[in-house]
């Protein structure tokens, strides 16, 4: 196991040598991270471990954490959330090889160096929620939901009173 996370790797050779990583690394480094964040706060720790399942398949298990700062999309207000990734990718060399992965598995296509800074970004933005919203926010639409629920009040028809005038 190694606590440096080197800038790539050769994929194939550390699935071979069934290598591992683990340490932490600052989320501001982490460029396309923090566009979506609040502030570039924080560090994110990692466990990469590399090997070959039963069948033969290389794989990538990538399991991070993080508490991040996001945005509110209630209240517009920051606050800290926790991402967790706990993913297993299987690494293919070519889209045809995708069809052979395990169900559990995510393809991860390997044509080159792997830099493992990205996976560990790439599998974060993916934990993010779509709408970020701060635990206890709910009350903030007490107000308004109390008024979209009440009933409508009942709106005469514009034409009601032309029912009176009308004889047989």
């Amino acid at each position: 196991m190694s606590a440096h996370l080197p800038e790539s790797v050769d994929a194939w050779r550390m699935v071979s040598a069934r290598r591992s990583f683990a340490g932490s690394v600052a989320v501001a480094g982490m460029d396309r991270l923090v566009e979506l964040l609040a502030s570039r706060v924080g560090t994110v720790d990692y466990q990469l471990d590399f090997g070959r399942d039963a069948l033969g398949t290389g794989y990538l298990d990538v399991h991070a954490s993080a508490n991040v700062e996001l945005l509110c999309q209630r209240t517009l207000e920051p606050f800290v959330a926790t991402l967790v990734v706990d993913q297993r990718l299987g690494l293919i060399g070519d889209e045809s090889e995708e069809a052979a992965l395990p169900a559990e598995y995510e393809p991860l296509r390997i044509d080159g160096p792997l830099v493992l800074k990205d996976v560990i970004e790439d599998e974060l933005l993916l934990a993010i929620p779509l709408v970020p919203m701060r635990p206890g926010s709910e009350e903030v639409l007490a107000p308004w939901q109390a008024q979209a629920e009440a009933p409508a009040a009942e709106v005469p028809h514009p034409f009601a009173k032309l029912k009176n005038l009308k004889q047989d």
